[in-house]
């Protein structure tokens, strides 16, 4: 609660202060009431009262302070003292038989001056600590202080003057109604007044400005704006509303004293300075406090009119003023409704009396009282303008909850009265204050101050749009999000309105977060109905501004966009609407519901002649297409037959390629989804999309087209119809016959990254059926095959055109020795291995397409492998020991093909084992020819001679880096390692290898026994159990026939152990090719499975 108290509540702490408080009281009530019957100088008189009854809350201050200073009674004997003597320097001018004169008057004014400087001294002697840490509150008092101590008061003009130039009075009203007794000049007081109320140094700005004068008057009213009297008194000079000027509205005033308190509303400091909440508090209008005699309150409301209301104006029935006053028989008037409801409590005519004279009535005639529903109708007029100012001050005030909330329900009662009160309103000042209080912290401030909004904008556009033009529409953004459901409805209410106006459209849309918020609470239908349906509302009110119809998409909501697509008549809005397509960012889902909805309207709009129609309507295809779902939707829509015709047909006429480009696009978006293309019929004559005249018209534009896109489009759709087996065929016959593979090779060199890779990527589709073409020509071509190599080696800038280039180099045919000579010759292994490194060494995960690089580079190095029947490439093998790189590769890498590819170069490599190993060549001498050294000498030989190791399996001197032994390489151990991987590629690849040691040529007892030190009989049987493939299964049996055979017993028991094994066998031998079912029978007959019979080994 404020610390500044209620006048009218004391509370009395110290028998003496309470004293001085309530004789201080009285001293200023007779002050304040005294001015106001000085007929002289009256604006430096009315000056002075209210200097002086601006001191009263600096006094409560002292009277309420938890902590009296000690010089508080000091201070207010001190004021209490200049009250006084002011009260006696006023009443010096009440003698009206006997006039001040021109001398006198300058004179009491100047004691007066001294006065008032006096107290604002005794106000600066106030200690802070009296405030109690209320900064604003001290802020006030020592403002005041130092106004009143630089007050300075002058004798403007001759009393001849002054009752001819009175245009209004100002009167301190008393608890009866009274007539005022002081006029001053209107003109000169808005030139001349001073400021005399400041609240804080920002709000001194405030001046007295005559008004025309009003009678206040009417027992109902209970106090009005005024310093308290308790008799009521008559004016001397009376002037009637009905004379007073009409050019000048009529209002009210903080102050009992009819004048105009401008506050400075240009600076909102001013406007958001604390102020004496209590102090300047309102009050109910026909509420008196008891606590003391005399009504004396800071901001008193001026009720509901300032002109007297008479007696006349209220209905006998309802005891309210009347809106619709009719007379009846009896000559009493009514509210209509109010005797209508009287007389049907009648139910026979002559039963009918008058209620208020008792008069029995023979006619239920009404009759609309013109004149004084006339008199009544004006009277409200005149008094409306004083209600909203008093509302305007009350609301730049903001000192309660309360006084907010009744001065905007009173705003709220005037507007619905009729149209031109909210004109009044609206040019009151009233919309800044209100869009602040639609921050207020109190909910129900700010669900009544979006009421009065939504009133002002309810009935025209130009009301709208001043309302608009004055908020903050982020607030309102944020109201949307509010958690408390009468703000949010009062947010969505006054949204609507102004969503009716279509020029704000365009304003409203654009306020951050507003669209998507409707849309939310749209959606939002299960938890909130009538939320749900208003923000429905006001988006169809925006959609009206095509701006918003976008803005709604890019939310996901798509409705309106497509009415305006598919139903509005004009092809500038069709246009429009498609062109946003294209622009908007959309999720895959709204670009399924726009495929359903839009797709065939689009396919309409291309096939127009209008080029702008026709780009925005291929736009929004093409993101639509993008999404593979929709593949089958647009299909279904007839567009595969109309991208070809742009493709194709448009051609033969020469006509510009724009609409080529994006055709192909969409059809390689569409091809790419995996619809069944085969079935794609592309033109009236029954042709396919995979038919030779679409090949051959797809590639025809490949080798003709210069325009980059539209060749990497026609790659992509030349690359979805190698899926397809027939296809494939058609596009292989095609290329060998048009040589359009030279074009895809050149396309490598291009300095476009992604034409470059598309062409690779199908080349290595194609390189299983014409890889050999394609490496011959590859090596002819100017720049390759070493351009590929031509990049970085940092392993963080590995593109997608160097690990695709890898792949390629890696798929084309491996014993094309052309193609190997010249990587050869490019000195290239060097770079492979260093870029192995450093791709092992950072890890795969620097790039995306490190993998696929690795992946591509080992492959490269296999390549080698598989002629090394070539001298130049075997010293190659040798140099850079490529038995121990395919060894580390087969372990330290994440990438199944790797290993893969690591276990087919060590096959390759030990294949030639047995050819390279030789039985070591000793030297023998002559005088060992002839002479033997005895044994026991021979220990003692000061120099031994050094006889090479003999490998047991290739019978011969082996090494990894001369004869690629695996044995020596000790590459056996991780082959079988690799036995146990779940890719079955990998397993097989690796048996592969191993097979090569216990190939016929090699010595077979030997590997068989050195396999069995690594148990190597458990590796197999396992792969045999968890891999099916016919291949693998081959390389299996065929090894395990070889353990039977050269294993001895042991190998026998293992493998008569297994109860996994025979089953398989039996599933070879009835499923199984000829060589896997001849070797399945094989070991059935050895494990006794099958009766005995001559057999020949299968050799691998």
């Amino acid at each position: 609660m404020s610390r500044f108290r209620s006048f009218f509540v004391f509370q009395v702490d110290n028998s003496t202060i309470a004293g001085l408080f309530e004789s201080l009281f009285a001293d200023i009530s007779a002050v304040t009431e005294s001015v106001e019957c000085v007929d002289v100088e009256q604006e430096s008189f009315i000056e002075v009262g209210c200097y002086i009854y601006r001191v009263f809350p600096a006094i409560m201050e002292l009277k309420y302070a938890k902590k009296s200073p000690k010089n508080a009674r000091e201070i207010l004997q001190s004021i209490s003292q200049n009250v006084n003597l002011a009260k006696d320097l006023v009443g010096e001018c009440h003698n009206e038989n006997q006039p001040v004169s021109e001398t006198e008057l300058a004179s009491i004014m100047a004691k007066l001056e001294v006065v008032i400087k006096d107290i604002g001294e005794c106000l600066c002697l106030i200690p802070s600590a009296t405030f109690g840490g209320e900064e604003y509150a001290e802020t006030a008092v020592q403002s005041l202080s130092e106004e009143m101590q630089n007050v300075h008061f002058e004798v403007k003009q001759p009393r001849e003057l002054r009752v001819k130039e009175l245009e209004s009075k100002m009167s301190f009203a008393t608890e009866q109604p009274k007539k005022s007794k002081m006029t001053v000049e209107s003109s000169q007081m808005l030139q001349q007044m001073p400021m005399v109320w400041p609240l804080s140094e920002e709000m001194q700005s405030v001046h007295f400005q005559i008004k025309q004068a009003q009678e206040f008057g009417t027992e109902e009213l209970g106090p009005k704006m005024s310093f308290a009297t308790k008799q009521p008194k008559k004016s001397k000079m009376g002037i009637e509303s009905s004379q007073m000027p009409q050019q000048m509205p009529m209002e009210s005033d903080l102050y009992s004293v009819d004048v105009e308190v401008s506050i400075c509303t240009e600076s909102s400091q001013a406007l958001n300075m604390p102020i004496l909440n209590d102090f300047l508090k309102i009050s109910s209008p026909r509420r008196q406090y008891e606590s003391i005699d005399k009504s004396l309150t800071a901001l008193p409301k001026v009720a509901h009119y300032i002109e007297p209301m008479y007696d006349t104006f209220f209905c006998p029935i309802t005891k309210k003023i009347m809106s619709d006053p009719v007379t009846i028989e009896s000559g009493v008037t009514y509210e209509r409704k109010a005797i209508s409801e009287w007389f049907e409590t009648f139910t026979h005519l002559e039963d009918t009396t008058c209620p208020t004279t008792g008069m029995k009535l023979t006619s239920r005639v009404l009759s609309t009282n013109v004149a004084l529903k006339t008199t009544i109708e004006q009277w409200k007029d005149r008094n409306e303008v004083a209600r909203i100012k008093v509302a305007r001050v009350a609301l730049s005030l903001a000192s309660s909850d309360s006084m907010i909330l009744e001065a905007i329900r009173d705003l709220q009662h005037i507007c619905k009265r009729k149209h031109y009160s909210k004109v009044q309103v609206l040019s009151a000042g009233i919309l800044p204050l209100l869009n602040k209080l639609l921050r207020h912290k109190d909910r129900d401030v700010r669900c009544e101050a979006l009421e009065l909004l939504r009133q002002l904008a309810e009935d025209d556009d130009e009301g709208k749009e001043m309302v608009a033009d004055a908020m903050d529409l982020s607030t309102l953004v944020e109201l949307l999000s509010s958690s408390h459901q009468p703000v949010l409805y009062a947010s969505l209410h006054f949204l609507l309105e102004l969503s009716r106006c279509q020029a704000l459209g365009e304003k409203l849309g654009s306020a951050t977060g507003a669209i998507l918020i409707l849309i939310r609470i749209k959606y939002n239908h299960q938890d909130d109905s009538f939320a749900s349906k208003t923000a429905d509302e006001i988006l169809k009110n925006l959609e009206r501004v095509r701006v918003n119809v976008k803005l709604m998409a890019e939310y996901g909501f798509l409705e309106p966009l497509l009415t305006h697509l598919t139903e509005a008549g004009s092809k500038e809005v069709q246009m429009e609407m498609a062109s946003y397509l294209g622009e908007v960012i959309l999720d895959n889902d709204s670009k399924t519901y726009l495929a359903e909805r839009a797709s065939p309207s689009l396919i309409k709009m291309v096939q127009s002649g209008n080029p702008i129609v026709r780009e925005a309507a291929f736009k929004a295809l093409a993101q639509i297409s993008s999404h593979h779902s929709n593949g089958r939707i647009l299909v279904k829509a007839g567009i595969v037959q109309v991208m070809v015709e742009e493709m194709f047909a448009r051609w033969t006429y020469d006509e510009p390629i724009n609409s080529k480009k994006e055709a192909a696009a969409i059809l390689a978006n569409i091809l790419e989804s995996g619809v069944e293309h085969d079935s794609i019929q592309v033109n009236p004559n029954g042709h396919k999309i995979g038919s030779d005249y679409a090949v051959y018209n797809i590639i025809s534009i490949l080798k003709n087209s210069i325009a980059l896109e539209l060749n990497i489009n026609v790659i992509r759709i030349l690359l979805c119809l190698t899926k397809s087996s027939k296809s494939l065929a058609t596009i292989v016959s095609v290329l060998n016959e048009t040589e359009a593979s030279y074009t895809l090779i050149e396309f490598i060199n291009y300095q476009h990254e992604q034409l470059g890779v598309a062409a690779m990527k199908l080349l290595i589709t194609l390189s299983p059926h014409i890889g050999n073409t394609l490496a011959e020509r590859l090596c002819k071509t100017r720049g390759l095959p070493e351009s590929l190599f031509e990049s970085t080696t940092e392993t963080n800038h590995i593109t997608e055109k160097q690990a695709v280039s890898a792949k390629f180099l890696a798929k084309l045919p491996q014993q094309n020795l052309t193609l190997n000579l010249a990587l050869l010759q490019k000195n290239v292994v060097p770079i492979i291995l260093q870029k192995i490194i450093l791709i092992q060494r950072s890890g795969i995960r620097t790039s995306r397409h490190a993998t696929v690089y690795l992946e591509g580079l080992v492959g490269i190095l296999v390549r080698f492998t598989t002629t090394l029947y070539e001298p130049q490439i075997l010293y190659l093998a040798k140099a850079h020991k490529l038995t121990l790189v395919f060894t580390e590769l087969l372990m330290r890498t994440s990438s199944d093909e790797v290993q893969r590819l690591s276990a087919t170069g060590l096959e390759n490599l030990s294949l030639e084992s047995i050819n390279l190993s030789r039985p070591p060549q000793i030297k023998k001498t002559k005088s060992t020819k002839f002479f033997s050294m005895p044994k026991f000498l021979s220990s003692r030989s000061s120099k031994r001679i050094s006889i090479p190791l003999l490998c047991p399996v290739h019978r011969g001197v082996c090494s990894s880096e001369t004869t690629f032994c695996l044995i020596d390489a000790k590459a056996v151990e991780r082959l079988l390692a690799c036995l146990d991987h779940e890719n079955g590629e990998v397993v097989e690849a690796s048996m592969a290898a191993l097979c090569t040691l216990l190939d016929d040529n090699v010595d077979v007892d030997k590997s068989v026994s050195l396999l069995n030190e690594f148990n190597a009989i458990q590796h197999i049987l396992n792969a045999v159990k968890e891999h099916k493939e016919e291949s693998l299964w081959q390389k299996s049996f065929w090894m395990i026939e070889k353990f039977l055979v050269k294993g001895g017993n042991k190998s026998v028991s293992d493998i008569s152990r297994d109860r996994s094994l025979p089953a398989s066998l039996v599933s070879a031998f009835h499923h199984g090719n000829g060589s896997t079912r001849q070797i399945a029978e094989n070991i059935l007959r050895r494990l006794n499975r099958m009766p005995s019979s001559s057999t020949s080994f299968y050799t691998m």
